[in-house]
């Protein structure tokens, strides 16, 4: 069967874009795909009740993320903003048992969340919490020896450190690690010249930085409010 493309260009240029996510889309993506633990549910449904509750990941995301974990066969991991602690949890229990996570956030209320449920997914023993700035645990952790030796690093912190976790990320990664950064499609304000506030700009030349960075491959995806995905090379 030949088909004619020349006059289908509208049908391709829609074909070429990710689907617009409606409320009812995504019910049914959820309803097909996430596969969610009670702990991480009730996780949810707690942090729904706090102020700044919008920090904490989508649960699609989460899943997503365990996947990636998964493929890589990661076993050493550093998170950069821990919040409640439901992305650790996605991250340990994708870790075998050997597996370790260092979590890292400033936040004493929120962390204690965050403990209170990584014991009740049973897996309080695959994380460490470091309560501190999370450059200075970096470069704490480079310090130490342990440049080249994470798998897996995620990044979800406040924006205007953006560049400067990347950095160390990029030393801290083994040569084909991943690193996972969150928020970079930031609502949609990054695309809007008329956004000038601190946060959307240090979002934006991020993005346009790691766009021509060629020491990582890299792809942005529209999941939840924008996951870049970066493999050291």
């Amino acid at each position: 069967m030949l088909i004619d493309y020349a006059n289908q260009g509208e049908n391709l240029t829609m074909a070429r874009k990710s689907i617009t996510l409606t409320d009812t889309l995504h019910e049914y993506l959820i309803s097909v795909s996430l596969r969610e633990s009670d702990v991480l549910k009730k996780l949810r449904q707690e942090t729904a009740k706090y102020p700044m509750a919008e920090m904490q990941i989508a649960p699609e995301q989460g899943q997503f993320m365990s996947i990636l974990i998964q493929i890589m066969g990661a076993t050493k991991a550093l998170e950069v903003g821990v919040f409640t602690g439901y992305s650790s949890i996605c991250i340990a229990l994708a870790l075998p048992a050997e597996g370790r996570l260092i979590a890292c956030d400033i936040n004493e209320e929120w962390t204690a969340v965050a403990q209170r449920y990584w014991r009740q997914a049973g897996v309080a023993e695959k994380i460490e919490l470091v309560l501190a700035p999370g450059l200075n645990t970096m470069d704490r952790l480079l310090e130490s020896g342990e440049g080249s030796t994470f798998d897996f690093i995620f990044i979800d912190a406040e924006k205007a450190n953006y560049l400067g976790y990347y950095e160390r990320s990029l030393k801290l990664l083994r040569r084909g690690g991943l690193l996972l950064v969150d928020n970079v499609l930031w609502s949609g304000r990054v695309a809007d010249p008329s956004e000038q506030d601190l946060d959307t700009v240090a979002i934006r030349i991020f993005n346009e930085q790691l766009h021509q960075d060629d020491r990582i491959a890299i792809s942005m995806l529209p999941v939840a409010d924008g996951l870049t995905l970066a493999v050291k090379r």
